[in-house]
């Protein structure tokens, strides 16, 4: 028997003993955005650098400005590539609590009506089912073979929920020590309950907000009609002309950067059965929108948009009150793929809405924060041996998928330490993350901890 199967045997053999260990921490109230569980978040944290310290992972509390980090290193200067693993410890609120079937924290395993056991409870699946799986597939390592395949560091924070406030900081500190050469995430999702996936794309985003104005009040409508410039038409023009009638972007220079998908990866996607009208369908719509000649897929992972999030201007209350406003407001996210420049999209932006405005009025601009997209070399090792260890684990090819929003960490990882991120989760589109009634399969736990154990050892062979 080959160490990799002695390996999976073991974690079979101590499935039980896992999702004790798992329920344990499922069990402390962790919740980041209220001071009121600081104690909690910190018992969270000890809790881990214990279990990775009795397995052999030397690790320990890292106190910041808000909830600490926990960092654990095992090194032996293996041959393969040295990896940093990331996940939260940390969860959502559980309000609304009378909506849940059973105390949040108090983890059980229900079985459904289709027989499919699942693991319910706040932070089931976000995130602490899914980074005990990488744990665990440690345990069983050091366990078995007396040493992790690959040299590991594991970083666990317990912010994330809350905006991440102290990783920047951390990561700037600690540059040196949490440097590796490949980073791996395990806060993603599965295509289907029987489909692994990697995620290999995730879309930057930049956004604006601008505040149009005229005249230097509210003008009678009756009086001024016709004659004065009415801020929401300026803001209805700009917004009509961002698009034109095939669906693309109108700014200039907008799709500089935009690199088409190989063939090989469009055509799995056109075999992952994804339906638009399902998809459409569960928010009540029909009919789908964006670039004529691309796919519903293509929309959602490899194209840029615009989107227009908010606009208001005059009057808002009940009844009519005839009036044109002096100014008029629009907030605009644009979602970026491959080498678009957030700045340069900002900026061209901004010149497109100048040209709009009349010499007689004026426009400010409120800036958000941009970051660029990120994708991962679709020839990069790491993820040839993610692929070969998924499909040897689930039976069949892992989907590469992109991700129509961002994990920011990702980002950081990128452009703070110089590392690829290969994101490997076992989620489900239903696990009802941030809601009542959190859930995380069974077979996500199970077959994500032998995934990954089979990860580490395909990882050796870089």
């Amino acid at each position: 028997m080959s160490s990799i199967d002695k390996v999976l045997a073991r974690i079979d053999n101590d499935i039980e003993n896992s999702l004790e260990r798992l329920f344990d921490l499922l069990k402390i109230k962790s919740i980041s955005t209220d001071p009121a569980f600081a104690a909690p978040c910190r018992e969270a944290a000890e809790w881990l650098a214990r279990e990775l310290n009795e397995i052999g992972i030397e690790s320990s509390v890292r106190d910041t400005a808000g909830h600490p980090m926990v960092v654990g290193h095992r090194k032996s200067g293996k041959p393969g590539p040295h990896v940093l693993f990331y996940g939260h410890y940390d969860v959502q609120p559980v309000d609304p609590l009378e909506l849940w079937e059973r105390d949040p924290f108090e983890p059980a395993i229900v079985t459904r009506e289709d027989g499919t056991k699942i693991i319910v409870a706040r932070g089931s699946s976000d995130d602490k089912g899914q980074l005990m799986t990488f744990v665990e597939a440690a345990r069983a390592f050091i366990s078995e073979t007396g040493d992790l395949p690959v040299d590991v560091t594991v970083l666990f924070e317990g912010e994330e929920e809350s905006g991440s406030p102290s990783l920047h900081p951390f990561l700037e500190a600690n540059k040196d020590e949490l440097s590796c050469d490949l980073a791996m995430v395990c806060d993603t999702g599965m295509w289907d309950a029987q489909t692994p996936a990697i995620s290999v794309m995730l879309r930057g985003m930049v956004g604006d907000e601008i505040v149009v104005r005229a005249a230097s009040r509210d003008l009678h409508s009756g009086m001024y009609g016709g004659s004065a410039q009415n801020p929401n038409h300026i803001v209805a023009q700009i917004i009509a002309g961002l698009h034109d009638e095939n669906g693309r972007i109108t700014l200039p220079g907008f799709y500089d950067g935009v690199i088409d998908m190989p063939e090989d990866v469009t055509r799995m996607w056109e075999t992952l059965g994804f339906s638009v009208e399902e998809f459409l369908g569960d928010v009540g719509l029909k009919y789908p929108r964006g670039e004529k000649g691309r796919t519903p897929l293509e929309h959602l992972w490899s194209r840029p948009t615009v989107e227009v999030n908010g606009m208001w201007g005059g009057y808002q209350g009940a009844g009519s009150k005839t009036v044109i406003p002096a100014e008029a407001h629009a907030k605009f996210t644009f979602r970026l793929v491959g080498d678009q420049d957030p700045d340069k999209i900002q900026e061209s932006f901004r010149n497109y809405v100048r040209s709009k405005i009349p010499a007689d009025c004026s426009v400010e601009f409120i800036a958000k924060e941009g970051s660029p997209a990120l994708r991962l070399d679709f020839d990069m090792p790491a993820l040839e041996h993610g692929k070969t260890a998924l499909q040897e684990e689930w039976g069949k090819e892992a989907a590469l998928i992109g991700m129509g929003g961002s994990i920011p960490i990702v980002g950081d990882f990128k452009r703070m330490l110089g590392m690829d991120t290969l994101m490997i989760g076992f989620g489900l589109e239903d696990d009802q993350i941030h809601s009542p009634n959190e859930k995380y399969n069974l077979t996500s736990f199970h077959k994500g901890v032998r995934s990954w154990a089979r990860v580490l050892d395909e990882l050796a062979k870089n």
